[in-house]
């Protein structure tokens, strides 16, 4: 069996698991104490079950399990450690409310550690006019800073069904494509393996939490996917696939709602800390709500379609022009930022 035929076999089967075991979960979620009462920050109207992220954990670990197994990619083990990690702290929480200084302790403990096992990275070149250099312990801060922010910021974004899973595969795809159409050796390197083994978990997920959501994905999924997006995204750099550009600009749409959003809330004084339905896409889905799942279900489509037809081509031109990658982030990111701002990420409903 060749390794292409062997890998659409796990791809299926990973994806099967996803979803059987997020289906455990939703019919397990009252025994469980899985079940997510809405009050009034949440954009659903009946408790759900919650959750069901732990069915892309089982089956994206198991998938990387097997990569390291059979390749003895070392670095693969660590990488699924730490992110175990992080599920297990997220799946507590989604049982029963952990301190944000716990959450917030093991991100930081777990993005450090991903830094320190990863080793030299690229330098991050910035071009305006000038050449900028971000290197040694400056370039592992600001990673350190940017892979906390997005571990939370893709939890903040988990808040209408399908988003967050659509936009993980959409970033894990369109990451491998672009890796393998510049480098096309990546295609049998472990690390490219399994972003297609993580986007296919996701997707498995995603039968149970498209519009209407029969489950949501809950801290242990978030915080898990968000994580190995974010290992995925540096192990591509490191190798020389791709480089931060392209993942700033596939990540742009994320970032620009739950970035504003947040900056909004800082600036109005409020404590910015706590749960909310403000951002962008919320306010968006409940305007669009002819009823409650057709709001959320074009809020999602809109995201997917504004990934796939503006972001992803912006992104293969950080590859091939990487000289002029300033000017691609900023394309990508001007517009979103303006229509968050139009669509008043952050700010009160009006009365």
């Amino acid at each position: 069996m060749s390794l292409i035929t062997t890998v659409m076999a796990l791809i299926v089967m990973t994806s099967l698991i996803a979803w059987a075991v997020a289906a455990w979960v939703h019919n397990r979620a009252e025994a469980l104490h899985l079940v997510q009462i809405p009050n009034d920050r949440s954009s659903h109207a009946h408790p759900t079950p919650n959750g069901g992220g732990l069915g892309i954990v089982v089956a994206g670990s198991l998938s990387g399990f097997c990569l390291v197994l059979f390749s003895g990619w070392g670095l693969g083990g660590f990488v699924l450690g730490l992110a175990a990690v992080l599920a297990a702290v997220g799946l507590r929480d989604d049982f029963a409310h952990l301190s944000a200084r716990v959450r917030f302790g093991t991100q930081v403990v777990v993005c450090a550690g991903l830094l320190f096992v990863l080793g030299d990275l690229p330098t991050l070149a910035i071009r305006v006019g000038f050449e900028f250099q971000v290197v040694g312990w400056l370039l592992f801060g600001l990673l350190l800073l940017l892979g906390v922010w997005w571990i939370n910021l893709f939890n903040f974004m988990d808040g209408i069904d399908g988003i967050a899973g659509t936009q993980a595969v959409f970033m894990l795809l369109a990451g491998a494509a672009l890796a393998t159409w510049s480098h096309p050796e990546s295609m049998s390197s472990p690390a490219l393996i399994w972003m297609l083994f993580v986007a296919a978990a996701t997707a498995g997920f995603l039968i149970v939490n498209w519009p209407p959501a029969k489950i949501f994905m809950g801290d242990v999924g978030s915080t898990w996917l968000a994580f190995m997006v974010f290992a995925l995204a540096l192990l591509s750099v490191q190798a020389g696939w791709l480089n931060y550009a392209v993942w700033l600009v596939l990540a742009a749409v994320f970032v620009t709602d739950a970035t504003v959003t947040l900056l909004t809330r800082m600036l109005r004084g409020e404590r910015w800390y706590e749960a909310h339905n403000r951002h962008a896409y919320q306010r968006l889905s409940r305007r669009w709500q002819g009823d409650r799942h057709a709001g959320q279900r074009s809020v999602t489509l809109l995201v997917v379609t504004v990934n796939g037809l503006c972001l992803a081509p912006l992104a293969w031109a950080c590859m091939q022009w990487p000289e002029e990658s300033v000017t691609f982030v900023v394309v990508a990111y001007v517009p979103l930022v303006l229509t968050a701002l139009w669509l008043g990420a952050g700010r009160p409903e009006p009365l």
